[in-house]
This record gives structure tokens, C-alpha cells and sequence, in this order.
């Protein structure tokens, strides 16, 4: 199902953001969103996500529409890009989608994620988290990657962290999900920056807080303010052709990588 939320036609094309909850993924959105484009957001539950939409709908008065989306099940991706790909050209997508308890079910980190030991993983939530990270973002760059190609630009986020480059005990299951995506970012950006398509992986290392701007109004803890990390997301996607960058470290002051 596709919700619409509209403020003024935006003319920059379609920039989708996948896994959005109410900090990062709805940063990004917002980014995006006060830069001209129209902006799909997708998540598991469209009663959030609409609220949601809505609400940046009016702050950036643009275009906003909420698709509601599982990213471990192929049939539902598809779906759902069928309705992203009906609005027009998607120039920008950015996979920020996760999985609990690291976070709140849609990408947004809302608080460290807890050890999981390995002997008391399932098969099942072991493929979960497999099919979340990885299996949804090639799901995703597949819908959008080939009208890329044919225009022969257009921008692919993937959002990692610490553990997409380092294993941690008790987070086999998260580190596996995370370095299979760091890997398929790598072998996308090779394969496609030849026809103008900026493959990009973000390693989010900590936590991400309240924006700064909301009501609530702080990042405490060493927590790092979202509009600031969609800011970074920004300028990866506005390099110039010439000069790319295909990973970027993002560090909190709650980094627990070095």
C-alpha cells in the first residue's frame, strides 16, 4: 500500500529510504526531502511510517509517500518497488533497514544492540538477520540499479556498522548480516561505478541519539545527532563523479571500534 503526504512537487526525482524509524532513517528522509526530491520511506509498519511521512511532508513541504515493506521477503520488496518505481526515476536509495534489539525494527539504532550467544542462536533468527542485512539490500539495489544503469547516474547507501568490520562475541548473527553487506557494497561499487552508479557503505560505529533540533532536543551519552549523520549521507551522495567515496567511517563518542 502506497500513502501520499503532499506539500510542493518536488523535481529532483524519487529518493527511497528503506528501514525508517524516528532517527536516522527519518534524518535522511528529511535531508533529502529539503533538497528537492520526493521521497518514498519504507518500513514494516505504515501507521508509523504515514505519521511520519506526514510530518516531513510539512517541515521540508515536499512530496513524501509511505510504503510499507519487509526486506527479508523478496516478493514484498519487489512490491514495494513497484509502487517507488511508479512515482518516477529513483535516483537515490539509501538500505538503512535492521533488525531488534540492536534497533527499533526499522534501522533506527535507539540503544546498543544486546550480546546474543552464539549456542543460543536459531536457525531461523539466524537467517533473519542474514535476509535483513544482506538479503534486503540486494533486493532493493536490484529493483533500482538497472534504471540507473540506463541513465547512467544515481546513488546506492548502504548503512553498515562497527560490525560489518569487526566481529564481536555475541554477535556472530548481527556481524554475519553486516559483513555480507559490506562485501555486496565492495562488489557493487567495482561493478557499477563504470556506468556512473555510486555504490557507498557507511559504517555507523555508536549510537544514535535524538536530533538536536527536536523537541526533546539533545544527544547525550555520546550519542551522534542523526541530521548530522544524514548530513554526511548528503555529501556522499553530492561528490563529484571525479572523486567518489565508497566508504565512509562515522564514529560517535560512544565508538567501541578502537
Amino acid at each position: 500500500m502506497l500513502r501520499s503526504v503532499s506539500g510542493s512537487n518536488s523535481s529532483r526525482g524519487i529518493a527511497a529510504v528503506v528501514g525508517v524509524g524516528p532517527r536516522l532513517g527519518s534524518a535522511v528522509a528529511r535531508k533529502f526531502a529539503s533538497e528537492g526530491y520526493t521521497v518514498a520511506i519504507l518500513s514494516r509498519d505504515l501507521e508509523k511510517l504515514s505519521q511520519l511521512a506526514e510530518e516531513i511532508a510539512k517541515e521540508a513541504k515536499a512530496q513524501v509517500f509511505a510504503l510499507r515493506v519487509d526486506c527479508a521477503d523478496a516478493r514484498s520488496v519487489r512490491e514495494a518497488f513497484e509502487g517507488v518505481l511508479s512515482l518516477g526515476p529513483v535516483e537515490v536509495l539509501v538500505y538503512n533497514a535492521g533488525e531488534p534489539p540492536a534497533d527499533d525494527g526499522d534501522g533506527d539504532a535507539i540503544a546498543p544492540p544486546r550480546p546474543n550467544p552464539f549456542l543460543a542462536i536459531s536457525p531461523d533468527s539466524f537467517h533473519r538477520s542474514l535476509a535483513v542485512s544482506a538479503a534486503g539490500a540486494f533486493y532493493c539495489a536490484q529493483q533500482v540499479i538497472p534504471g540507473m544503469v540506463e541513465r547512467g547516474r544515481g546513488t546506492v547507501i548502504f548503512t553498515g556498522s562497527s560490525a560489518s568490520v569487526t566481529g564481536f562475541a555475541g554477535y556472530s548473527d548481527l556481524s554475519c548480516g553486516k559483513f555480507a553487506l559490506r562485501g555486496l557494497s565492495q562488489s557493487l561499487a567495482k561493478e557499477f561505478q563504470p556506468a556512473g552508479v555510486h555504490i557507498a557503505h557507511m559504517i555507523i560505529d555508536g549510537a544514535i541519539g535524538e536530533p538536536r533540533s527536536s523537541a526533546r532536543g539533545r544527544c547525550g551519552g555520546g550519542e551522534a545527532d542523526p541530521d548530522a549523520v544524514a548530513q554526511s549521507y548528503w555529501h556522499v551522495h553530492a561528490q563529484d563523479k571525479s572523486a567518489w567515496t565508497h566508504e565512509m567511517d562515522i564514529r560517535s563518542p560512544s565508538s567501541t571500534m578502537y
